[in-house]
């Protein structure tokens, strides 16, 4: 009798012992630092708003400053084989190593950021950043004195084309005179490039800078050169707050890493494609800060306001294409099928797309 009772007794210890370890894990990847302001670092934020949400249920781990291409398959693959449940590759260029390790790994989960290519167990997520260009453009167009705008690509991918074309679509409206000069860093976070960069539009005469680009090395750069001004991309960057950065674009990643976390653990994740914008909560615009004229002001918020309530959408034409030929008719509005692979820029902007 006692040792059928130790033996039970032993049996629920190590039931209790089991659950008690029964976490998942979910793994991130990182093309820039934790700490770089910008882009990871709201993706961390998002993977600290899962470890709060789910205590110890999870364990996250992450890898920071992981290089495009073979390094990041590299990576990916020692995170599903030391035991990841779940993992987010944070950046475009991850794409297809993330689909390589996910053939090799069945029964782990994956969701890529900014991608195209999903599987049975890999999922895309983006954000619609391009909602958020609307407004900093009109806010750019409305307080530029030179009505030159310099704007710091990163890679010449249909998201960063995008958010180009959105945001001198909405200057243009607000400003006929304005011209956007474009500089290609061919980097995600480097931020002596990215100052490099900032500088040279300066010099061409940009009193505004728009970046798609990691870290605040712009902003450093234009509170440096005075009289020019600039937004926190990715996150609010509010140590340059009231100027030069005026408003920003934030990515709130939180709620959708929580909620896919927790249909892994309950058994009902599936592979989708998920592209959610201002009025998902998954772009956020930054405080506008008194810098910015009221009058700008007002109409970067009706811009917001008219995207957030969905009666307007910042591609909707007349618009036409570089070469003058038409895209959009008076009212019509962009598919999301052409919008995803964006190549081209809209007219009135100079320069060629580096191919």
């Amino acid at each position: 009798m006692k040792r059928t009772a130790l033996l039970a007794g032993v049996a629920l210890a190590l039931g209790l012992a089991g659950a008690a370890v029964a976490q998942t894990k979910v793994g991130f990847v990182y093309v820039g630092p934790v700490g770089d302001g910008g882009w990871t670092y709201e993706h961390n934020q998002g993977r600290l708003a899962v470890e709060e949400e789910f205590g110890d249920q999870v364990e996250t781990v992450y890898v920071e400053n992981v290089a495009e291409g073979p390094d990041a398959e590299r990576v990916i693959t020692q995170m599903a084989l030391q035991g990841a449940d779940l993992i987010f590759t944070t950046s475009f260029g991850y794409m297809d190593p993330t689909v390589n390790v996910a053939a090799k790994f069945p029964d782990v989960k994956f969701e890529h950021a900014t991608g195209y290519k999903t599987a049975p167990n890999v999922s895309t997520y983006s954000a619609r950043f391009y909602e958020g260009r609307a407004v900093q453009g009109t806010i750019a167009g409305m307080m530029t004195e030179s009505n030159i705008i310099g704007y710091i690509g990163s890679y010449p991918i249909p998201e960063v084309i995008r958010g180009i074309n959105s945001a001198y679509i909405h200057a243009k409206k607000v400003n006929p005179d304005v011209e956007f000069k474009i500089v290609w860093a061919y980097t995600w976070f480097d931020p002596a490039k990215e100052a490099d960069a900032a500088k040279v539009l300066i010099e061409q005469g940009a009193d505004v800078i728009l970046q798609h680009t990691d870290s605040t090395a712009p902003l450093a750069a234009a509170k440096a050169a005075g009289n020019v001004i600039g937004f926190g991309q990715a996150s609010d960057m509010a140590e340059y707050k009231p100027s030069p950065r005026v408003s920003s674009i934030i990515d709130n990643w939180a709620p959708y890493y929580i909620q896919r976390t927790r249909d892994v653990m309950d058994g009902t994740w599936e592979s989708q494609s998920v592209w959610q914008g201002i009025d998902a909560g998954m772009v956020e615009i930054g405080e506008i800060t008194d810098t910015v004229p009221e009058e700008a002001k007002a109409a970067a918020l009706e811009v917001m306001n008219g995207i957030a309530n969905g009666e307007y959408h910042p591609f909707t034409g007349p618009l036409n294409k570089q070469d003058g030929t038409p895209w959009l008719a008076e009212g019509e509005i962009a598919d999301d099928g052409t919008l995803a692979g964006m190549n081209f820029y809209v007219e009135g902007l100079t320069g060629e797309i580096p191919q």
